[in-house]
């Protein structure tokens, strides 16, 4: 079975829960802390969520292709889709300068 080898970074300061659920019954679920990544692989036309706990509850926040979220196809390793090519701004992680988190506009 191929895979694809996916990444996502919480840019957030909340713990978030990703969802993967693909085809042949396949499912990885895991926690994401603050600006963490989380790199996993998964079949090809998985589907991802993001989910977040808020004052209603856990909510949805984000649906996504894991083919948007790939970082490599055909043995090239491109930057994934959602990570930003030019960052409108960085922000710090507590404190270290090193280690930044690129939002969007």
């Amino acid at each position: 079975m191929d895979v694809l080898l996916c990444s996502y970074r919480n840019c957030s300061e909340r713990m978030r829960i990703i969802r993967c659920c693909g085809p042949d019954d396949f499912f990885l679920e895991r926690v994401v802390f603050p600006f963490e990544v989380l790199t996993f692989h998964c079949p090809p036309a998985s589907d991802v969520e993001v989910w977040a706990r808020d004052s209603l509850g856990v909510v949805l926040t984000e649906q996504l292709s894991a083919d948007a979220m790939a970082m490599q196809q055909d043995g090239v390793s491109p930057c994934p889709e959602w990570l930003p090519q030019i960052p409108s701004r960085a922000v710090g992680v507590k404190g270290n300068a090193s280690s930044v988190c690129l939002l969007p506009h």
